[in-house]
């Protein structure tokens, strides 16, 4: 019997890219999902012949062979994600929907295939994956007044602060149960009037936040800046929200959060000068990380390589890596 199988990273960009399609294409589909760091997700899909399969924002680069497998076994594969694939397979069981650039997202990609028919939802992945502007700029030609612009960008910012954690025993709710959730509204302002989750996880990301905006730099000069967090909760919770948040204030400057790993080393999340949003992804994979221009990780920096960590992204041309 056919299967239906959403992939997703669980963050707001890889929740709502599928809520979107879920809404065009309903149907009773196992949802496989995880914390923001969970990439290798089709490593989890046993699927095969006739088996349709929705991936969404979790890169093809890192699930390549996965990938490869479960086509050679009958899947068909609808593939949406903004992360570089530049090894992608041709295979006519694979819809490939893959843009790399600073100004998109994996729900603008979904907005645009569906011709903006779930756009609230689209602004809400858009506004936490911290495109504030690009979502402004499509809300305001949806109509959308200036309130109701501020209510999505705080879902958006609270469901994806809720997807960062070294385990789910760090996050409010797992993401899973987190989409459960979303699932229930064809509109996202209808979800903050009927459930309390969004104010719940925005009072607690403002609380993350605080603790970690008032952490004195690590490292800093006037284009960059170094921020290393203490080995707790809150600071696995807020890592990526104080990463965006510091980028916010400050957009000529890149910034790097780093927190240490409960077995030695860092996590580390990048973030280009907003002015110029690019290369976040070139500096990270010269350390094994991977991500986007505009904002990228690394998921194990050894505690010997931080001081070179630091001495290559103070020297890094941000600037010189934008692409149109």
């Amino acid at each position: 019997m056919m299967r239906y199988i959403d992939i997703c990273n669980g963050d707001a960009d890889g929740l709502c890219a599928v809520l979107q399609w879920r809404l065009h294409a309903p149907a009773q589909a196992c949802l496989v999902t995880g914390l923001k760091r969970d990439i290798a997700l089709l490593d989890r899909v046993q699927a095969g012949q006739g088996d349709e399969l929705l991936v969404c924002d979790i890169s093809m680069q890192r699930n390549r062979v996965a990938l490869l497998r479960l086509l050679e076994q009958g899947a068909r594969v609808r593939y949406f994600d903004h992360h570089a694939a530049p090894d992608a397979p041709a295979h006519p069981n694979l819809e490939a929907h893959v843009e790399f650039g600073s100004r998109v997202c994996t729900s603008l990609l979904m907005d645009r295939h569906l011709a903006g028919a779930h756009r609230a939802w689209a602004l809400v992945g858009a506004y936490g994956d911290n495109l504030t502007e690009v979502a402004d700029t499509l809300a305001v030609g949806a109509g959308l007044a200036s309130e109701d612009r501020a209510r999505l960008r705080l879902l958006g910012e609270a469901i994806n602060y809720n997807a960062y954690g070294e385990d789910e025993q760090d996050v409010h709710v797992a993401p899973a149960r987190l989409y459960a959730i979303m699932a229930r509204y064809h509109d996202p302002l209808d979800l903050l009037v009927h459930e309390p989750v969004a104010q719940q996880l925005d009072a607690l990301r403002r609380a993350d936040l605080e603790l970690g905006e008032d952490l004195a730099p690590h490292w800093e000069n006037d284009s960059a800046c170094v921020v290393v967090l203490p080995d707790v909760p809150w600071s696995r919770r807020v890592i990526g929200s104080l990463a965006n948040r510091l980028a916010s204030k400050h957009p000529q400057r890149a910034h790097a959060v780093l927190k240490p790993l409960r077995d030695g080393g860092f996590v580390v999340s990048v973030r280009a000068p907003l002015a110029t949003p690019g290369g976040a992804n070139e500096l990270c994979g010269r350390f094994g990380g991977a991500g986007r221009a505009a904002a990228a990780g690394i998921d194990l920096l050894p505690d010997h390589d931080l001081e070179r960590f630091i001495s290559e992204f103070d020297a890094f041309p941000f600037h010189l890596c934008v692409r149109p």
